[in-house]
């Protein structure tokens, strides 16, 4: 049931009736940062602002939806644990188990967003539309971008037309989907792109849309934020010219249940660490070979490495941190190889 304050007239209240409910849960990030003066947009403080503040700064967002706020955490990015993750996933589920919420919008610091989308895209058992927003300068800076990237968000939220299309991202007008938009570059406000393209583009609060994602998400998912206590511990190590095994064997000492090898073009092995992978294979770590080429790395099975013969696993179109996201869910319901490299083909 809507509570109304005392004193809304009838029209009003007749308004807000009619418009969605959507709460808008916040992490921190730039969206939340300030700057020393409006010319810095690029040297500031992240995760400064609360999240009534945040709301407060954008006054044309009670003309798209009935907006409440929550201060999940507040945080830059770069810090979010898995504990992080899991706590955010689980307030998620239970808004959206509850009657009275019809969107969520997540504001989250960009340097992780598109792990934490995807992690969400994975989890969530709902159609309701969840988003994720955040902003490539803080709200003190010249051309600040979040307020109109937080307008877009809750429009996109509030709106029927995003039920059952996943996690999304709103940035720079383009409705992106969480599984395949990244970050591809950090000084601009068109930061955010899908080798694949965007979903859709909100223009004046309207969402206009072009494309479904095709992989399985949230509903059709086999994973559930409440069946997941735990994640496992899952590692990216970093290929490049004469690279070494280092950090293969340090992070498999860690207790890395998986190692994801961000490798060069197809996800190449150097020969020099061909030898350390299998050997880490055979102990039982999993091997899942991504790509961190920058626009989009697409890696083929069987193709630079023979993947059927070292039992190692290929990430797809995936790139490293969100091979990372999938091989921590995946391990939550198998140690399969065979079952790791179908859930990467479907997911």
């Amino acid at each position: 049931m809507l509570l109304l304050p005392t004193g809304v007239s009838a029209k009003e209240a007749e308004q807000q009736q009619k418009l969605a409910n959507v709460v808008i849960l916040a992490t921190g990030g730039t969206i939340a940062g300030a700057g020393a003066s409006a010319a810095n947009s690029a040297t500031y403080q992240a995760a400064k602002v609360g999240i009534d503040k945040l709301i407060a700064g954008v006054p044309e967002l009670s003309a798209l939806a009935n907006v409440r706020g929550e201060q999940v955490m507040q945080i830059a990015s770069e810090s979010i644990t898995n504990e992080n993750l899991l706590q955010l996933g689980r307030r998620v589920a239970e808004l959206a188990d509850s009657k009275d919420v019809d969107g969520i919008v997540i504001t989250h610091g960009t340097d992780t967003l598109e792990e934490t989308a995807y992690f969400l895209n994975l989890v969530e058992k709902t159609d309701k539309p969840i988003v994720v927003v955040g902003s490539m300068r803080p709200g003190t800076a010249m051309s600040a971008d979040g307020m109109l990237n937080l307008y877009n968000a809750v429009a996109v939220a509030g709106s029927k037309e995003a039920r059952g299309k996943g996690v999304l991202v709103t940035m720079n007008d383009e409705i992106q989907s969480g599984r395949d938009v990244s970050k591809m570059i950090n000084i601009k406000t068109e930061a955010f792109k899908s080798a694949w393209g965007p979903l859709g583009m909100v223009v004046e609060g309207k969402s206009y849309w072009f494309r479904l994602p095709a992989k399985r998400h949230t509903m059709d998912s086999e994973f559930d934020i409440k069946q997941i206590s735990t994640l496992p511990k899952v590692d990216i190590a970093y290929s490049y010219g004469n690279v070494s095994d280092t950090a293969y064997k340090a992070l498999a000492q860690a207790g890395a249940k998986a190692i994801i090898h961000a490798g060069t073009g197809n996800g190449s092995v150097s020969s020099n660490v061909v030898p350390t992978l299998q050997a880490l294979r055979k102990d039982g770590i999993q091997i899942i070979r991504s790509s961190h080429v920058n626009a989009g790395g697409f890696v083929l099975r069987n193709a630079e490495q023979p993947d059927d013969k070292y039992d190692w696993v290929v990430a797809h179109d995936l790139n490293p941190q969100k091979a990372r996201i999938l091989a921590m869910v995946a391990l939550t319901k198998t140690n399969d190889s065979k079952e790791l490299q179908r859930i990467f083909w479907e997911y």
